[in-house]
């Protein structure tokens, strides 16, 4: 579990510092601040796939059966929402911040359908990071919500892409000895 919790501290500090220490990183040229969190970023979450692929499946609670549908159609939606930030879509106007919720609605997706400590460490501690971003990045910024016409195109581009997305993950979760669909 070292590894995974290695990979959770270099996610969430790098993730973390513009909100924690503003100044600091402000401080800080863009182009190298931006390289560095890339770097951390990689190696973190190389870090949290093999120490999550060798932590032991123990402790914790028992998921509920009903977790796999649940968490399909909240991967659904997280994806859609990763891929509407970026895109700029209409969900902008409505969801101030798509990516921290994506990651919110990633975690509890996963939370529905593993209860092992390792499960609970990497998803909850995500979890825990993706809503305190979102309380620190609502308490220093105001939101000027995007207006204007909707881009059709986006729109059609966004929800084809978390579609594709969605299936390679699915594919994915089978290669790796998981039943993503249930059954």
């Amino acid at each position: 579990m070292t590894l995974l919790i290695l990979g959770l501290i270099l996610w969430v500090i790098p993730h973390s510092f513009k909100l924690i220490a503003p100044g600091m990183a402000k401080s800080i040229p863009e182009g190298p601040r931006k390289g560095a969190v890339a770097l951390l970023t990689l190696v973190s979450l190389v870090l949290m796939v093999v120490g999550y692929r060798a932590a032991p499946v123990t402790g914790g609670y028992v998921a509920p059966s009903w977790g796999v549908h649940v968490n399909n159609l909240l991967m659904l939606i997280s994806v859609y929402l990763f891929a509407a930030s970026g895109m700029k879509t209409a969900i902008t106007r409505v969801v101030r911040h798509p990516q921290y919720t994506a990651v919110i609605l990633w975690a509890i997706a996963h939370l529905l359908v593993h209860g092992d400590i390792a499960s609970i460490l990497l998803f909850g501690v995500l979890l825990v990071w993706a809503v305190v971003g979102i309380i620190l990045s609502n308490a220093q910024m105001q939101w000027t919500k995007p207006t204007g016409p909707v881009n059709m195109g986006k729109e059609i581009g966004a929800v084809i892409g978390t579609l594709v997305v969605v299936a390679a993950i699915g594919y994915v979760h089978i290669l790796l000895g998981y039943r993503p669909f249930g059954g």
